[in-house]
């Protein structure tokens, strides 16, 4: 079975699209489901920025699994402008509105904060409010208009599985010689 790569346009206008339970639900592309956000940091608040992107390093180091129920693919922070607006960008492979309440209740759960907390206009009340989270989100998302990619509509556990096919062939291969 061959996988040909693809590459979809979407257009600027949502209106089309299927209204889920916190707005348009933005079709999966070949790069799957995902958001981009920009948005102003709180004045000051770079460095915490930075530390806590390291506070999910070590916790990711204690627990591998812990972003699990996230089914991400990637996930890319960037400061920029001076250290003055920070970019969010997630892929994965659930709709945005499921992947929205999965990581509230996942940050809930675990008593973690998340970055957002340095971002300005980020509401207070995002653990129990989860509207409010998505509000905004949605009021800082950045959509793409063009997504690409090299194995197409494959998703997180389907890559995880094929490795795990190929190292045990390799091994099984070693073990032949």
């Amino acid at each position: 079975m061959e996988i040909k790569p693809q590459m979809v346009a979407i257009p600027k206008d949502t209106g089309h699209l299927e209204q889920g339970k916190y707005g348009p639900v933005f079709p999966r592309t070949p790069a799957c489901y995902g958001f981009t956000i920009i948005a102003r940091v709180k004045p000051g608040r770079a460095e915490a920025v930075r530390a806590h992107g390291q506070t999910l390093v070590k916790a990711l180091e204690e627990d591998p699994y812990l972003l699990a129920p996230l089914k991400l693919h990637y996930l890319r922070w960037v400061l920029f402008d001076d250290d003055t607006r920070f970019m969010y960008q997630g892929i994965f492979d659930t709709d945005f509105d499921k992947y929205t309440e999965d990581a509230v209740a996942l940050f809930t759960k675990v008593g973690a904060s998340t970055v957002f907390e340095n971002l300005e206009g980020f509401p207070e009340d995002w653990q129990s409010n989860p509207e409010a989270f998505v509000r905004f989100v949605r009021e800082h998302h950045c959509p793409s208009f063009i997504e690409y990619g090299e194995y197409p509509y494959v998703t997180s556990d389907e890559i995880k599985k094929a490795l795990r096919i190929k190292g045990a062939l390799s091994e099984m291969l070693d073990q032949l010689q």
